[in-house]
């Protein structure tokens, strides 16, 4: 009582008593912050500070939460569930379980709103289930929210704004903070893994003579290659070829499995395609609800140019995705989820919907990036989707890239991201024979060398030495997980994991409405990439789904577990034949201006090899019979 009365009588006091008490007391030290991992870019090291940026400079961010408990123990016990042996082995929880366990609480996401409202930022919104905050306002106060510089760079060819160091926050909401999204300026996108045609709004065709199953005709029409004559290539596989040649006499067809698929945008005629190119193909006619689409409320970015994303590309790559895993899986049901852009965020925001839904035990990604260029804030808020996913059951399955070690397309070898990933599925590439009686005749790692023929039609002469190949190689971000110890080369995270088709050359045949000079129209074309590899392994993991009774989460302890059961095809890579003829419309689409006649190589993958055992091209190898009964 006495201390209290004091108190009051030194607060009523004179100016003067009360300037030379304030005076008389020690400096208050400043509140404890904690850097917020994640969140110095990366590309510091090789940018060009440009200056300050303005202090009136628009800042636009979204600042990840951390689940309950934080990522490192959500990990752990993802893991568990997936792994057998373990006592929570494929002991699932549902969304609303998962987020009364790992969901970060509402007093977070307060106190997390409170520090940075305190700091001038305006909170625009609170994600579902509190899995971000999305702010806005300046750099002034981005700079007092985060207590770091925030300059202008020039780095990759781009002008940015970004900050100087790892960004901060106050030590008592820091544990709350997963990553910051958004301060740094520098577009993330990610790109589809298919290559070879674009797909709308121009239209494509094959051009014959092609062969109707793997070495049916005989270029011999053509000069000789090194001495042999070589096959004509494939028209394109179709659904009953790949199950016959991976799945072989199963009574297996992915029944009560769901497998869902995520991409940029919509097409609005997939429905129609997919029901038309089953029916020509004899993939089993959809059933009512069979394939079903979640679509955001608007779409952006749709244009080509700088810092956009070309719809119409991703087109194509949708009606890959879903008649690929519908020739693999006929029964199976198809789920589609349109990413709002080809941004990392809008994808992030679209495996937030697949996760909550819950209704899908696998999720097939034909897109990535190169992983040297993906911000760690990114890498740090895409665990987190995987893990969740990890948590319900759920499997990711990522393309392993088109360029081969990436040193032709950005100068460096890296593996792409998300599939280098260690919480990811990577689906590599093979080059694949199917015989005249539907059987597997061989494969070797997809990888190509071009050569075109001569003016004079009497030699081949090199085009591209290394025109495109399957993705690979060891991460320079994650370490080894430990399902590959002992099998795949130590110290790094190794991509891919496993492989089926990808060669343009040896391809799928798919049906698309497209624009041809004569109007709109259905065809059907051969297409490849690892676009192709990831949704045939998705379609054809859902039969071994459907025999296990239901999904096993994080895919790869399953798969490394059996990388030596006999479960997997191991790729050695010695093809029957060096290539094979392709031939093509110079003009894309008919005969009108004549044709291009060309040599695509196999198992030429720029440094990445092909061999015994587990390798950069093809990982484990591909999936066989064994694989449908594994699990």
């Amino acid at each position: 009582m006495l201390r209290r009365s004091i108190t009051a009588a030194l607060v009523a006091g004179s100016t003067v008593l009360a300037t030379a008490l304030v005076a008389q007391a020690p400096a208050q030290a400043a509140p404890a912050r904690k850097a917020i991992a994640n969140s110095k870019p990366a590309w510091l090291a090789h940018s060009h500070k440009i200056g300050a940026a303005s202090g009136t400079a628009a800042v636009s961010a979204r600042v990840y939460l951390a689940p309950k408990g934080g990522l490192a123990a959500l990990a752990t016990d993802a893991v568990a569930r997936s792994t057998r042996g373990s006592a929570t082995y494929r002991h699932f929880l549902t969304p609303a379980q998962y987020y009364a366990k790992f969901g970060t609480t509402n007093d977070s996401a307060q106190q997390v709103s409170s520090w940075l409202k305190s700091a001038g930022l305006h909170v625009n919104s609170v994600g579902a289930h509190n899995r971000y905050v999305d702010i806005s306002g300046t750099v002034a106060q981005a700079h007092a929210a985060f207590g770091v510089l925030i300059n202008r760079y020039s780095h990759d060819g781009l002008t940015v704004q970004a900050p100087a160091t790892a960004l901060s926050a106050p030590a008592t909401v820091a544990a709350s903070v997963l990553a910051v999204s958004g301060v740094d300026t520098t577009p993330q996108t990610v790109t589809p893994a298919t290559q070879n045609p674009a797909p709308p709004p121009a239209g494509f065709r094959n051009a014959r003579p092609c062969s109707s199953f793997y070495g049916e005709q005989l270029a011999t029409t053509v000069p000789q290659f090194n001495g042999h004559t070589l096959p004509y290539a494939p028209c394109g596989y179709t659904g009953s070829q790949f199950r016959s040649a991976y799945e072989g006499t199963t009574a297996l067809n992915g029944s009560g499995i769901t497998v869902a698929i995520t991409d940029a945008y919509a097409a609005a005629t997939i429905a129609q395609d997919a029901a038309t190119y089953a029916s020509r193909h004899g993939d089993g006619a959809y059933a009512h609800g069979q394939f079903t689409q979640s679509i955001p409320g608007s779409f952006t970015r749709v244009n080509t140019g700088s810092h956009q994303c070309d719809a119409g590309g991703w087109q194509g790559e949708e009606t890959l995705d879903v008649e690929a895993v519908h020739a693999m899986a006929p029964a199976a049901n198809i789920r589609y989820y349109a990413s709002k852009s080809c941004y990392d965020t809008d994808f992030l925001d679209t495996f937030a919907r697949v996760n909550d839904e819950g209704v899908a035990q696998l999720v097939t990604n034909s897109w990535g990036e190169g992983e040297q260029a993906e911000k760690s804030s990114v890498t740090a808020e895409y665990e987190l989707m995987f893990l969740q996913g990890g948590e319900e059951g759920i499997s990711y399955l990522f393309s392993s890239g088109d360029n081969g070690d990436e040193v032709d397309n950005l100068g460096t070898k890296q593996a792409d991201y998300p599939a280098s990933d260690p919480y990811a599925t990577a689906v590599g590439g093979t080059s694949t024979a199917i015989g005249s009686s539907g059987a597997l005749s061989w494969e070797t790692g997809w990888g190509t060398e071009k050569f075109s023929l001569s003016a004079d039609s009497t030699t081949w002469n090199v085009a591209v030495p290394f025109l495109y190949g399957a993705g690979g190689g060891a991460s320079t971000i994650f370490s080894q997980p430990s399902y590959q110890a002992g099998i795949a080369p130590a110290g790094s995270r190794q991509v891919p994991d496993v492989a089926m088709d990808a060669d343009p050359t040896t391809g799928m045949l798919v049906g698309e409405t497209q624009a041809f000079p004569s109007g709109v129209s259905y065809d059907e074309y051969r297409i490849g990439g690892t676009s192709l590899a990831s949704p045939l392994f998705a379609g054809m993991t859902a039969l071994a789904f459907q025999h296990a009774g239901g999904g096993v989460g994080l895919l790869n302890p399953t798969i490394y577990a059996h990388a030596t059961s006999g479960a997997f095809t191991d790729v050695t890579g010695t093809p029957a034949d060096a290539g094979n003829v392709r031939v093509d419309f110079a003009n894309g689409v008919d005969n009108t201006d004549g044709l291009l006649y060309s040599v695509r190589t196999f198992n030429q993958d720029s440094s990445l090899t092909t061999g015994p055992g587990w390798d950069n091209v093809t990982g484990v190898g591909s999936p066989n019979s064994g694989w449908l009964s594994a699990i």
